[in-house]
């Protein structure tokens, strides 16, 4: 077995072994929320849909966008991946669609209901992952799956210095050319929460602001702080979006670039 290959494999590996540990810990958050609900605690209850809630947004839906825009493109140019990743992208948008749910879920009885249904349709989709997916990626003759997990934490869990880290927009495809200046603050330039990317290693950095506008209320805002104008990012959230998100521009570099993401009030 050449190093390519062997390098591969060990990729695969890694994203089984961290999908094991994703479906591990989404067991256990539900585990806990229905023996609360089964013992009538209603604020127990809330306060573990709360936890859940939190970890589907600082978790699993990152490693959800971090595969679509890692794997699933190289998948999807495969002749025998294009259906695969049509529906593998569908499943994402139910699982996006049953954390919504499951945050404004009032009752116990919804809240369990709403968990086991993400439970299941998680576990459906980690086995199409493993068995369909990182399969056809290994065996591609013209694909590196150790490339393109490279530094991804959000995909194979663990911390890992890429070249892309060096490079001068951070390798993470978001087409900016001006790389963070030493000492650089960004200033506070609005009372909304903020997301700074700056740091996030590169690879990460789509995954956890779609995964933060994601967890936006209606009208309600979040800043983005990036090193350079963030122009390719702010496309894909247009797209993904459709319309639903408004941006304004509050500072425009020359060291620090921060945009207003406010998602608009859906219309009575």
């Amino acid at each position: 077995m050449s190093q390519s290959e062997l390098a591969d494999q060990r990729a695969a590996q890694a994203v089984v072994n961290h999908h094991s540990e994703l479906a591990a810990t989404l067991s256990g958050h539900v585990t806990r929320l229905v023996e609360a609900a089964d013992a009538g605690d209603t604020t127990r209850v809330r306060e573990l849909r709360d936890a859940l809630t939190s970890w589907l947004h600082g978790e699993l839906l990152p490693h959800a966008y971090a595969e679509e825009a890692a794997l699933y493109p190289a998948a999807a140019g495969l002749p025998a991946g294009r259906l695969l990743i049509d529906g593998m992208l569908g499943e994402h948008r139910v699982i996006a669609a049953l954390v919504a749910d499951l945050k404004a879920a009032a009752s116990p009885v919804v809240a369990v209901a709403t968990a086991h249904a993400l439970q299941a349709v998680f576990a459906s989709h980690l086995a199409k992952e493993n068995d369909l997916v990182v399969p056809l990626l290994v065996d591609a003759e013209n694909v590196s799956l150790a490339g393109l997990l490279d530094g991804m934490h959000d995909i194979i869990g663990a911390d890992a210095g890429t070249a892309a880290d060096r490079c001068g927009c951070g390798g993470c495809g978001c087409g900016g050319d001006i790389p963070r200046a030493v000492g650089a603050e960004a200033q506070t330039l609005a009372l909304d929460a903020r997301i700074d990317v700056r740091d996030v290693p590169p690879g990460e950095r789509h995954a956890r602001v779609l995964a933060a506008l994601d967890a936006l209320a209606a009208d309600a805002a979040l800043v983005l702080v990036a090193a350079h104008a963030p122009l390719p990012l702010l496309a894909e959230i247009d797209s993904r979006y459709a319309g639903q998100m408004a941006g304004e521009w509050l500072q425009d570099g020359p060291d620090v670039w921060q945009i207003r993401l406010r998602r608009r009030p859906v219309p009575a």
